[in-house]
């Protein structure tokens, strides 16, 4: 009989460890050494043996509890057990303390789903004070299973005085950290475009939006523009987001490019294109005519009609811009511009005065579940992904298409509602990192992580 442990103690019946190699059952001796170490407080002894060491600190994770734990939380939990024990052994009081993220997303997208709650207006109905506390109820439901498992792995770590996001002490030391950044003059509000979740209502972080990229097939639509000072002539641009056209507000061509005005000798129309972007459109020299080559930046400031009439009377637009972005791989090398839709179009609109931060209308024509407002009409309460037809067919009538094709590329989907992402015009508040990198490298070097 090979015995594994033999330990007595006075404070109940002795705990003995037996085994012979015919009859052992890990399971159970795993318990037994459980329900040994609760026996002699042997987590809770040990810190106080050691309060006079050095100090080693670690909180937890922390998770959120939208379910029980898996195995991923079991894997890092275990790595976490080694190296807070090892801590221990080597000479640290090591203080462990579980935590609990009851905040965020993860969350919410989980109680939404219980109510059947679509958006903002939903969660007003029922109210912020219900919603939160539906939160607060799924949250403790899974606590609970939560420390049964991490105890049943044998980690050693303090659920007594645990930290949970929703305490009200640990909220009012995240508000007096804003405060003093606010303070500081590291907090501002801006208006940015931003990767956004139709599915969850909610911007994105550019990390979250790299996390679920899938190989869709997208509508590829070249559109015509005709030219103010001559309507016979016709700017191509071309999009694998048609939904953004009816937002359209100016045109975008590369200054330093070759472009050509050439004739279509099977649409018997003028067209105007990037010169090496050409074969994308036409496949034989025979089924055009090149009339006229020039550079792009003799294309700026030049006037066109607008595709839709719902924003016509914004002054400042329909009109074509030049920048570096806009290059010679792909499409016509004339990019359609909505500024509300596009970081790049923003960015260009912005600096040209197409658009105003801070004046002037907002063409954003879209609520929060990503459906069309009745700024426009035509595809008022359309989902901006699925009235992608319903536009292509609007601008086929206008005689504004040229061309059609599908697209296949990655594109990026909400990791939790698996819905695909937009890019949109969203106002946020931010905290300004840029001035302070230095300063925050340099103390993270000081940390011994």
């Amino acid at each position: 009989m090979a015995t594994i442990m033999e330990t007595k103690t006075t404070q109940s019946s002795p705990i003995e460890f037996s085994v012979s190699h015919e009859t052992l059952q890990f399971g159970n001796n795993e318990n037994n050494i459980l329900a040994f170490w609760k026996q002699i407080n042997a987590f809770e002894t040990s810190n106080r043996l050691s309060k006079d060491r050095p100090k080693c600190i670690f909180y937890d994770g922390p998770p959120f509890v939208t379910g029980p734990p898996h195995y991923g939380h079991i894997l890092t939990g275990t790595i976490k057990d080694a190296l807070t024990r090892w801590a221990y052994q080597t000479g640290h009081h090591v203080e462990r303390r579980f935590g609990w993220d009851c905040h965020g997303l993860a969350l919410e997208y989980k109680i939404d789903k219980i109510l059947n709650i679509k958006g903002p207006d939903d969660v007003a109905k029922i109210g912020i004070a219900a919603y939160n506390n539906y939160c607060r109820q799924f949250f403790m439901q899974y606590a609970q299973e939560w420390e049964d498992v991490v105890d049943r792995m044998g980690r050693w770590i303090d659920f007594r005085r645990d930290y949970k996001t929703m305490y009200p002490w640990f909220m009012e030391s995240i508000w007096f950290i804003f405060k003093q950044l606010y303070e500081k003059g590291f907090v501002y509000y801006d208006l940015k475009v931003m990767p956004y979740s139709m599915g969850c209502c909610t911007p994105l972080s550019n990390f979250e939006a790299d996390l679920n990229y899938k190989n869709v097939d997208d509508p590829a639509v070249w559109i015509s523009f005709s030219l103010v000072e001559d309507l016979t002539v016709k700017l191509v641009a071309w999009t694998i987001t048609p939904w953004t056209l009816p937002s359209n507000l100016a045109l975008c061509v590369n200054a330093n490019s070759l472009y050509v005005k050439i004739l279509d000798k099977t649409k018997n129309e003028i067209f105007i294109l990037m010169k090496k972007r050409l074969d994308e459109l036409y496949k034989k020299f025979d089924d055009y005519e090149i009339l006229e080559s020039f550079q792009g930046s003799q294309l700026q400031g030049k006037h066109y009609i607008p595709l839709f009439p719902y924003f016509a009377n914004v002054k400042t637009a329909f009109r074509v811009l030049c920048d570096d972005y806009v290059t010679e791989d792909s499409g016509t090398g004339i990019v359609h511009q909505a500024p509300y839709f596009g970081e790049d179009d923003y960015r260009v609109c912005l600096a040209n005065g197409v658009i105003n931060k801070h004046t002037g209308p907002i063409v954003c024509p879209i609520d929060a579940q990503c459906r069309f407002t009745n700024e426009v009409k035509n595809f008022d309460g359309q989902n901006v992904k699925l009235a992608d037809k319903s536009i292509i067919k609007y601008l086929k009538e206008a005689k504004r298409l040229v061309h059609q094709s599908v697209f296949k590329h990655a594109y990026p989907f909400c990791l939790r509602s698996d819905t695909p992402l937009i890019y949109r015009f969203t106002p946020s508040w931010f905290i300004r990192v840029e001035g302070m990198i230095d300063r925050l490298l340099a103390n993270n070097s000081k940390i011994n992580w």
